[in-house]
């Protein structure tokens, strides 16, 4: 039986740095890459495809530095904050 493959889905997806990379937020996936247990996802800018670099999968999972899909600044400040509770 075959392995299930880590982050199956992420070629051709789309995401929208919290913070400017190279002077750009919106990329786009375009190669993957597995390296051991180590998945890596090559990005490219979607304003200046010269701007390309290599990034570990997992950062995807911190919302704090990736947001999926392409979103304007708007969208990423109307979303709410989780909410804590202090008992």
């Amino acid at each position: 039986m075959a392995k299930k493959q880590k982050f199956p889905h992420l070629l051709g997806s789309k995401w929208t740095a919290t913070q400017k990379m190279w002077g750009w937020r919106h990329f786009q996936v375009v190669n993957r890459k597995q390296d051991g247990k180590w998945v890596f996802a090559e990005m490219v800018s979607s304003c200046d495809p010269t701007v390309r670099f290599w990034l570990n999968a997992q950062a995807f999972k911190d919302r704090s530095q990736w947001q999926p899909g392409w979103q304007t600044l708007d969208e990423m400040a109307s979303e709410p904050d989780e909410l804590v509770f202090i008992e």
